[in-house]
């Protein structure tokens, strides 16, 4: 989780670097297909990925997603054109992270029961801690090695960190049941309350995704120093290190969609108090960036175990899997929306971007309240 989602938790540093050397010619919203394609490539293989792994285990995906997720910055190294960083950044680095990240959280699932919601918090907090780290290195890399040297020497340490799950990464329950299909099964979709989370993760992309790519071009385009647009970021993905561990520590007690609610409402109006009247003001921005870090991290972590409430614990990996591919094209289709808004009368442009983020947070809200009134009715101190 560190490897998968520590690259695109540092997003904006590519896209920024991006916007300023190889691409230079590119527009925003050119430029936003490169990490939409990543994600999406990462949840639609996992449509997959989790079914194959209910039925066959971990053996041979994590090791084919290792081989993929250090050969990609390798060859990324070579690239100049947009179509070699679409297929070397976004198609074989998002096929390796879907086949380690999926099996990743499963197995989570084979071992924890009631503190799964701690442990899925554990271990995506890995996410936050790479995106505090790899935009620090990046920064100093392309500094100083240039780019092609700072992508290579990001290969060797996600080499480095892929070791362990070779080594010691295993599941606890029976994964020969031949009965199993190793396709998705469309038919989870006729629960309504599945349906509404579904609905909730799709709009809850379009959410966090715009201040974890833009926001560093938002800073700039404020007249911040290059420098502490670096910073934001790593603030953003600190905030969500503490943000993935305390509310799954939490909503072992208080509920599991319970506390999803509080982290998703608090996003919206962090995105629409902080971000929208900010402007150039730093402090504002800081505060901004360091809460919204905070919640859209408690989100990430409560998301698996949210799902993994609606369903049996051995077919939770083709629940969770379903439930990513619907993620995928909210982050197909999320990014690109926001790089078209930048294309918009300069005197809006933002305004638009950040009311876009607001409110899909807002949806979002609404529709994980309905699955969870589906579910337990109008009873709001029901542990749920």
């Amino acid at each position: 989780m560190f490897c998968v989602f520590g690259v695109i938790n540092s997003a904006a540093v590519f896209e920024t670097y991006f916007k300023s050397h190889q691409l230079s010619d590119h527009s925003h919203a050119q430029l936003s297909w490169i990490f939409s394609l990543y994600l999406f490539t990462v949840y639609f293989v996992g449509v997959l990925v989790g079914p194959f792994f209910d039925r066959f285990g971990h053996r041979l995906l994590i090791p084919l997603g290792s081989v993929c997720i250090v050969a990609s910055p390798m060859l990324l190294s070579l690239s100049s054109e947009y179509y070699q960083i679409v297929l070397t950044f976004s198609v074989l680095s998002g096929i390796g992270g879907s086949l380690v990240n999926s099996p990743a959280y499963a197995a989570i699932g084979h071992y924890f029961d009631e503190r799964r919601g701690l442990a899925t918090g554990i271990a995506a907090a890995a996410g936050g801690v790479g995106g505090v780290i790899f935009p620090f290195i990046l920064r100093s890399a392309l500094a100083s090695l240039g780019f092609a040297w700072s992508m290579r020497l990001l290969g060797f340490i996600l080499l480095a960190l892929l070791i362990p799950p070779n080594l010691f990464l295993g599941t606890r329950m029976s994964t020969n049941d031949t009965d199993k299909s190793v396709w998705p099964d469309v038919r989870i979709f006729r629960d309504p309350k599945f349906s509404f989370c579904c609905a909730g993760i799709f709009l809850m992309e379009y959410g966090v995704l715009i201040p974890l790519t833009y926001i560093m071009s938002y800073a700039e385009a404020q007249g911040l120093d290059v420098g502490d647009s670096y910073t934001l970021p790593a603030l953003l993905n600190a905030g969500s290190i503490l943000g993935r561990i305390i509310p799954g520590l939490v909503c072992d007690r208080m509920g599991r969609f319970n506390v999803l609610l509080i982290t998703v409402g608090g996003c919206a109006v962090t995105v629409l108090a902080l971000w929208l009247p900010a402007s150039d003001t730093q402090g504002l921005l800081i505060a901004f960036v360091v809460l919204l870090g905070f919640m859209s991290g408690g989100n990430v972590s409560l998301i698996p175990v949210c799902i993994g409430q609606l369903c049996e614990t051995q077919d939770y990996g083709r629940y969770l899997s379903t439930a990513m591919l619907v993620a995928g094209f909210g982050t197909l289709t999320g990014i690109p929306i926001g790089g078209a808004l930048l294309a918009l009368n300069p005197q809006v442009r933002w305004t638009a971007l950040i009311l876009f983020s607001g409110l899909s947070y807002v949806a979002s809200f609404a529709c994980y309240s309905a699955a969870r009134v589906l579910a337990v009715g109008w009873h709001p101190g029901k542990v749920f």
